[in-house]
Order: structure tokens, then C-alpha cells, then sequence
């Protein structure tokens, strides 16, 4: 299983709209940054990212699973973009901010705080297990 960190703005869609969506859960497109339709086209099904809320917020708020695999973005009309479907999974105890990854030490060289605009990031397994503590899952 490979781990990830999805990004988006909540009064654009947030974390409770993807609860909302239940097992069925949602494309996840618009993404029109290179690198990050790269990391899409890695995700398989069954992998797990983390739901952070940008712009607004700056803070990881639950754990959402691929439910399908990259396939063409219905919204590009380029054809050239990829998307993924996601469902939540489960909702952190405790919201991880941006401001405590940036002073985590374990954290430095996460994408998070590296490529900071990067909408759709890959999260090591040693990450992964330091934020989901943090976060109380």
C-alpha cells in the first residue's frame, strides 16, 4: 500500500462533503499540475491519503481510500488529465495543522512542507505513521 495527502479548499470541497458521499465517494478531478497527475496515475485502489484542508484551515482532517484507479478527467477537455476516485474513510481525532508538520523534526522532508502548492502529494510510511499518531488514529 502506498500513502498520499490530496488537498483542497473546503468551501470548494471539503472533508465533510466527501463523509456526505458515502461508499460510493467521488472523482477526484481538476487537478492540472503535471506532477501531481503522476502521483494520481500511481494510486491504486485500496491506498490511503490523507484529506487536507487547504487555503482555509491548513490542516489535515481525516483519512480518504482510492475506490478506483486513474482514469480520464471528465472535466479536462484536453483529454491530457487524469483523476482518481476517493471515498473517507475516517476523520482524524485530533486535526494535524500545517504549522505542527513544519515543526515536527520526523516531518522536514515531507512534500507537504517541500512542495508546499503541490495539490496531490505522495506521504512515506514512517510520515504516515507520525501524523496518523499525532492525530489520534
Amino acid at each position: 500500500m502506498a500513502y498520499w495527502l490530496v488537498k483542497s479548499e473546503p468551501d470548494a470541497f471539503s472533508w465533510d462533503q466527501l463523509v456526505a458521499k458515502g461508499a460510493k465517494g467521488e472523482p477526484w478531478t481538476g487537478v492540472r499540475n503535471h506532477t501531481a497527475k503522476l502521483n494520481l496515475m500511481k494510486m491504486k485502489k485500496g491506498d490511503k491519503a490523507f484529506y487536507y484542508h487547504s487555503n482555509e484551515g491548513k490542516e489535515i482532517v481525516g483519512i480518504a481510500e482510492i475506490i478506483r484507479e486513474h482514469y480520464p478527467d471528465p472535466t479536462d477537455k484536453t483529454e491530457k488529465f487524469v483523476c482518481v476516485d476517493i471515498k473517507a474513510d475516517k476523520p482524524l481525532k485530533t486535526f494535524v495543522t500545517l504549522a505542527a508538520v513544519k515543526v515536527d523534526k520526523k516531518l522536514a522532508d515531507m512534500e507537504l512542507v517541500k512542495l508546499s502548492r503541490l495539490s496531490v502529494q505522495s506521504v512515506t510510511a514512517d510520515q504516515w505513521k507520525v501524523i496518523c499518531k499525532a492525530g489520534g488514529v
